[in-house]
């Protein structure tokens, strides 16, 4: 099975763009509808702030049985910062007054009793009922550029692997020691060891953070995420997500990876391929693609969700 999808279906500007039709005014018949289009999402407003439960059913209610949604892990899990209005109220209370004040706030800034926390209601509130309908893929954990290939973050992964034991867990790399040439086999090979799914990336490379494009399946599920080549956005000088991923991928580019998603697909039961060039209606278009790409392949198109 490969499943092909976007890692955002309320992003302002694919709203903006005029990708849904007009009678899809609110969350939920915008959610209907892109489910009617694709079989996969990523949902990554829990990387922001944790989302009630209701909301997360509400998501359930919304999608049919064999709809796909990943989760991207809260920024805290990963040693990112958060804005700390962005935290449960009764949490952020408990935050001295100059750490409430403050713009960010990194893990170090919380005791591990209030990480565990967060950590026990993205569980409960996120995850679970996402797998109890049988919604759920995996759970991504996007490491910064500022966690490179060492012994106490592979001690970190292992760490993220037992928290989260019960699922699904993926890592993305955001430090390009974890896959250069001299490192990647040792890297994909804990990956295997602890259970992890790697991410593949498509990116723009020349940066500490490029990942190499390198197509390797560590578990049962192989994951890709296509970020676009906006190279001179890809570090700094975006004021917004949309922007640095402002990427339209060219069919010729698209087509680069038909063979890599084909390898995966017999190294795996499932390949997930999801567009995160989530500028105006980029992603949706670029996915559509993809899928029309993958299905004119004689050998996959069996396996091809639709």
């Amino acid at each position: 099975m490969i499943k092909v999808g976007v890692t955002s279906w309320a992003d302002r500007s694919l709203i903006a763009s005029g990708w849904y039709p007009r009678e899809a005014r609110t969350a939920e018949t915008r959610l209907r509808y892109y489910a009617s289009q694709f079989s996969l999402v990523e949902n990554d407003s829990a990387y922001y702030a944790l989302p009630e439960r209701e909301t997360v059913v509400h998501w359930v209610l919304r999608t049919p049985p064999g709809f796909t949604m990943n989760v991207k892990a809260h920024a805290l899990f990963t040693g990112h910062y958060t804005d700390p209005n962005r935290l449960p109220p009764d949490l952020r209370r408990l935050l001295p007054a100059n750490l409430r004040e403050r713009p960010h706030v990194y893990p170090r800034d919380f005791g591990s009793e209030m990480l565990d926390e967060l950590a026990s209601r993205f569980l409960r509130d996120v995850i679970a009922p996402l797998a109890e309908s049988g919604r759920l893929g995996v759970v991504l954990f996007q490491f910064p550029v500022w966690f490179p290939i060492s012994g106490d973050n592979k001690v970190e992964l292992a760490r993220t692997r037992r928290r989260f034991a019960a699922y699904r867990v993926a890592i993305e790399f955001r430090n390009a020691t974890w896959m250069s040439a001299r490192n990647r086999d040792e890297t994909l090979e804990l990956l295997r060891e602890l259970g992890l799914v790697y991410t593949c990336v498509d990116e723009p490379q020349g940066f500490v953070s490029s990942v190499p494009p390198i197509a390797a399946a560590t578990g049962d599920i192989a994951l890709v995420r296509m970020h676009g080549r906006n190279a001179a956005r890809w570090r700094r000088g975006a004021r917004t997500a949309a922007e640095r991923f402002d990427y339209l991928y060219s069919e010729d580019e698209l087509r680069e990876w038909v063979p890599r998603v084909q390898r995966l697909a017999g190294e795996s039961e499932q390949v997930q391929v999801l567009f995160n060039n989530c500028h105006s209606d980029h992603a949706v278009r670029n996915a559509r693609s993809m899928i029309d790409l993958l299905a004119a392949q004689p050998e996959i198109v069996t396996g091809m969700d639709r």
